[in-house]
């Protein structure tokens, strides 16, 4: 089915009105801001009960406004940008309104309720009946077609509804995906924050262990430098090898979360079109790509403990035979604890006796 577009006059007024319109559109509800409108950080505006919303699903854990624990300040990524926003113990009722938004809102409601006599419609017009609007949808076909093509054309024998009822259907499918792709960015993204987590203790653990190596081998004399030389790589490669698994997911859920934030961003793109017919046109392939999206299985995350690098601790208590047999011993992690523990307790011990003979 061809169909060509035929537009009425649209004169300024009404076409800044509705471009303006677009400009307060909240990202979350894709609906006009509702007031209090709160400003982040990043310069995105919300609608606060939207910004709530989205911060108790980062936060399932905080306590809502009114409970009688205080609790500390949480944070979430704007929707618009990703900008982390970091919250005080208010929460999202600690974020400034925008005032100036709340203004414009009521103004545009105001000239809104006017009568826009400049104001027209464009229609989508049937090809084939020049003067036929398109105004019902062919089920069997899955396009927007005309009632004379339903009488007469080429959709006769076809089950047609009409164009608002399918036009509402794919509309709220298209947004209850993007809800979930939303809904699936912010947990993409909580993973991704986790496993930066690990590997900041993969590499502060070796860090620790390197300095316990170190400390036990300058004990030694030169024949133990080739041994512990051995041993530092051994670490140093398992670190790598660490590393790179859980950076290699970092890559791998990021580029999920970018190539589904881009179909959020399509997808919402299309939801912004007015005209139902040219909306239907590729409502379809969008509904598709969002549900084969939400559907996406991620690789898992590092098993628990994964960060631990507790089996690369030694001890250097052996005798001079069996010095080149150093090898890791996991277990000795708790025993070069307790010697610190120990050590720390005879320094604070001595800080009184060398007091004494001040007094």
């Amino acid at each position: 089915m061809n169909f060509a577009v035929g537009f009425k006059p649209l004169l300024g007024d009404a076409h800044s009105m509705d471009n303006l319109e677009k400009q307060l559109i909240c990202p979350i509800c894709l609906e006009m801001f509702s007031k209090p409108v709160v400003i982040l950080p990043c310069q995105h505006n919300l609608c606060r009960k939207c910004a709530n919303d989205v911060f108790q699903a980062s936060n399932p854990l905080w306590q809502s406004r009114g409970s009688t624990t205080v609790s500390s300040g949480g944070r979430f990524r704007c929707p618009s940008c990703r900008h982390e926003v970091v919250l005080d113990r208010h929460g999202v009722y600690g974020l400034q309104r925008n005032l100036l938004v709340e203004n414009i809102i009521d103004i545009y409601k105001q000239e809104s309720s006017r009568p826009l006599h400049s104001k027209a419609e464009q229609h989508l017009m049937c090809e084939e009946h020049e003067e036929e609007k398109i105004n019902i949808y062919c089920l069997s076909c899955e396009v927007p077609t005309c009632s004379l093509c339903k009488v007469f054309g080429a959709h006769k024998d076809c089950e047609v509804a009409p164009l608002p009822t399918i036009y509402k259907r794919q509309k709220s499918e298209l947004s209850d995906g993007i809800a979930m792709l939303v809904a699936g960015n912010d947990r993409v993204q909580a993973v991704i924050t986790q496993m930066e987590e690990v590997c900041q203790t993969i590499e502060d653990n070796s860090r620790r262990q390197k300095q316990l190596l170190n400390q036990r081998f300058e004990t030694l004399c030169a024949v133990l430098e080739e041994r512990k030389g051995e041993l530092l790589q051994a670490l140093a490669r398992e670190q790598e090898q660490k590393l790179q698994r859980v950076r290699g997911l970092i890559r791998q859920y990021g580029d999920h979360l970018e190539a589904s934030s881009k179909l959020v961003e399509s997808a919402i793109q299309s939801m912004e079109e007015p005209q139902m017919a040219l909306y239907l046109q590729q409502a379809k392939e969008l509904i598709n790509k969002v549900g084969a999206m939400s559907k996406v299985e991620l690789a898992g995350r590092p098993e628990p403990g994964y960060e631990s690098m507790e089996q690369f601790a030694v001890s250097v208590e052996h005798v001079a035979e069996m010095l080149r047999t150093i090898d890791f011993q996991p277990g000795a992690a708790g025993e070069e604890e307790d010697e610190e523990v120990a050590l720390d307790g005879e320094e604070g011990s001595a800080g009184p006796e060398e007091e004494r003979p001040e007094d």
